[in-house]
């Protein structure tokens, strides 16, 4: 067996050849909108701050008193002494916002993920993940022990199938997905997904990472669909500017995940600051709508002007199959002063690397213009 340090190298060269390495780069943000990279000021249309939030004086200030107020670290787990008055108060906004019962506060998205399905379902359960749900889904799915069953990409008849080929022989079973695809930035069938839960004694979880606050008057993907969802799971990390996960859901449902969910049990709680934000940020999301309206329009605007689909999220992506092809395309665009990172697989199913363009409320309308012009002429052409 080769020494751990020779094992390393050996993937990393295989990587490297495939163009498929990946480099960590020193990014300062100086805003939502602009970054400073190995010396040169870009406009990202990377980032997942879609309200531009982060950098909004109000969540600035909160965060900013609560460090003062309450220290800058919880202390320790949520069920032992970290659980402190400011989550209660988050996750009853959170439940408000969301039309739910009650929440539940994590320390990450992908905690919130890798806690929340095994607890639902475990040995002698049936789990049904859209092929493409995001990582951590699959991380939760992997550890509940569940069956797991695979439907094609929004596709509703398959995933019936794959039920009716397999509801019976199981306790219970739960069908996840995204609401708002990281990737494509597609939107989940919710409405036909939830009637379908329905129909066969299922119940239904999605991660509305990207849909809170610019979806829905802000509300999500779930709202804007007009679904009833059993499990509404999302971050406070994107378009709230702060850090954190959530789950929304009935009293019971959330009770039962704060005594079972392993995640919230053995891991230290967020820092208060991090709830002090996102709370000052459901402030600003609840009482702007037109604010929320506009990432979508952003990426709208730009799908138009490069005679691609219509966005249905702030997400757009333009796939190039190859991911030396996306890098190249990348380094176009550095160049012109637009951070925009390729994504590769394992990311995204081979074939299908891709420039993935994320819009926020504040792009200047005359860069996006610009932008559009140049994917338009030098990389789709």
């Amino acid at each position: 067996m080769p020494s751990l340090d020779d094992f390393a190298k050996a993937k990393l060269a295989a990587l490297e050849t495939a163009h498929l390495r990946r480099r960590l780069a020193e990014s300062a943000r100086e805003d939502g909108l602009w970054v400073v990279r190995g010396g040169r000021r870009m406009l990202s249309f990377s980032c997942n701050d879609y309200l531009n939030l982060t950098h909004h004086p109000a969540v600035k200030r909160a965060a900013a008193a609560a460090i003062e107020k309450y220290g800058a670290g919880a202390g320790a787990s949520r069920l032992v002494t970290g659980n402190h008055p400011l989550f209660g108060e988050l996750e009853r906004r959170l439940a408000r916002l969301k039309g739910t019962d009650a929440a539940c506060v994590f320390g990450s998205g992908y905690l919130a993920n890798a806690g929340i399905v095994p607890a639902i379902v475990g040995e002698g359960d049936l789990l049904l993940a859209d092929e493409l749900s995001h990582s951590c889904l699959w991380a939760g799915a992997r550890l509940s022990q569940a069956r797991v069953e695979t439907f094609r990409h929004n596709d509703v008849a398959h995933a019936d199938e794959v039920l009716r080929a397999n509801r019976a022989a199981h306790r219970r079973a739960l069908i996840v997905t995204d609401g708002v695809f990281s990737m494509d930035g597609d939107l989940a069938p919710l409405k036909e997904l939830s009637a379908l839960a329905q129909a066969h004694d299922a119940w239904l979880m999605s991660d509305d990472a990207h849909g809170l606050g610019v979806l829905g008057g802000g509300r999500g993907s779930a709202y804007a669909a007009g679904a009833a969802v059993d499990l509404q799971m999302g971050t406070l990390s994107k378009a709230l500017g702060s850090y954190g996960g959530y789950v929304c859901a009935s009293t019971a449902v959330i009770d039962l995940l704060k005594t079972r969910a392993r995640t919230l049990i053995y891991s230290t709680a967020l820092p208060p600051a991090s709830a002090a934000a996102a709370l000052a940020a459901l402030d600003i999301v609840e009482n702007d709508e037109k604010l929320t309206a506009r990432p979508l329009a952003k990426a709208q605007s730009f799908t138009r002007a490069c005679d691609l689909p219509p966005a249905a999220s702030p997400i757009v992506p333009v796939a190039l199959g190859d991911p030396l092809a996306a890098l190249e395309a990348s380094q176009i665009l550095e160049r012109e002063g637009f951070l925009v990172t390729p994504i590769r697989p394992p990311t995204v199913p081979e074939g299908t690397a891709r420039l993935r363009f994320a819009f926020t409320a504040g792009h200047p309308d005359a860069e996006i213009a610009r932008l559009a012009g140049i994917v338009r002429e030098r990389i789709l052409a």
